[in-house]
């Protein structure tokens, strides 16, 4: 229960948070100083768990109505959209995305094993069954591999076109991805083992066309970037999944908030990552370069990739 000792001893708290968050107005953050932004953090993340502990007593449904309002309106103080700078978007991508990544891997981790799950399915079901690739991929695909011939080769007469509907194509995947996180993550799931499944199909169907060569040497130069912003786009939609099944202390809204604050940091570096591979896959994939060429451009387009993420900011450094 709910005592009025307790409530006389945490007004204060509730008040100088009222107070920080008047005192900006319309303005964001960086109108408080950094004693001041520091001091708004922590009366947030204690007031979000008072509010869980109102939610649970049975009188404390007044106060928990103040205290949602009163965070409501510190969340939105404190996650403010600001206006990107140059300067801004260039330190995100150089040192805040890498530092997000190392910290989200689990996440991203779980994503490649829900793809590689579904690629294996894909497999299996392709080898027990030889009708299913002719039922998942089309008749007319299934028909050009079966000649040894790459559904691919039309590409190259459109180069300029194919790269912008490829870039086009893997942004929408990406973000549908991430954004199916909303749906306690299922939706994410769904996403990565239909892609995963794909994946092993069209291998298999190739395998069997005497194609499997010609598919990897098509696949590595734009693959090797296409599939980690996958990965990555994934561990975005679980990460809100989590958010939402598993909010600790926090209120769900709040902890959703948080989590998905973290994921479209997340899936906003992918940007860079897809751009680069539609072009390869528009102009140096389905192109006539010889074979070793093209695992060479794959092989230094992954080692810049494991360089960049693996590379610690100024912040880091310091710190550790």
């Amino acid at each position: 229960m709910i005592s009025a000792h307790w409530l006389a001893k945490q007004k204060p708290y509730w008040d100088r948070l009222e107070q920080l968050v008047a005192s900006t107005g319309r303005r964001n953050v960086r109108s408080l100083s950094h004693r001041e932004i520091r001091e708004l953090a922590l009366l947030y993340r204690q007031a979000a768990s008072e509010l869980a502990r109102a939610r649970e007593e049975p009188t404390g449904a007044e106060l928990a109505r103040y205290l949602n309002q009163l965070l409501g309106r510190a969340h939105n103080l404190i996650y403010m959209g600001r206006r990107a700078r140059p300067r801004g978007i260039l330190h995100f991508y150089r040192d805040e995305f890498p530092e997000i990544f190392r910290r989200t891997f689990p996440a991203i981790f779980a994503a490649f094993v829900v793809f590689l799950v579904g690629a294996l399915a894909g497999v299996l079901l392709s080898l027990t069954s030889p009708a299913f690739p002719r039922y998942l991929l089309g008749g007319k695909m299934v028909q050009t591999i079966e000649q040894h011939r790459m559904w691919t080769q039309s590409i190259v007469t459109v180069k300029p076109l194919a790269s912008s509907a490829i870039m086009t194509n893997n942004l929408i995947v990406c973000f549908t991805t991430f954004a199916l996180g909303v749906t306690a993550g299922l939706g994410t799931i769904w996403m990565l083992l239909l892609n995963g499944l794909l994946f092993g199909v069209v291998n298999v169907a190739c395998w069997r066309g005497g194609l499997l060569f010609s598919l990897w040497s098509f696949v590595a130069p734009h693959g090797v970037l296409e599939l980690p912003a996958i990965f990555i786009a994934g561990g975005a939609g679980l990460t809100i999944g989590r958010g939402f099944l598993f909010p600790g202390e926090l209120p769900r809204r709040v902890s959703l908030a948080r989590s998905g604050a973290v994921a479209v940091r997340m899936v906003l570096g992918t940007i860079p990552l897809l751009l680069v591979a539609g072009t390869m896959e528009g102009f140096v994939s389905p192109s006539g370069l010889p074979a070793p060429l093209k695992f060479l451009v794959s092989a230094a387009l992954g080692t810049m990739l494991v360089l960049y993420l693996s590379r610690k900011s100024p912040r880091e450094t310091s710190t550790g």
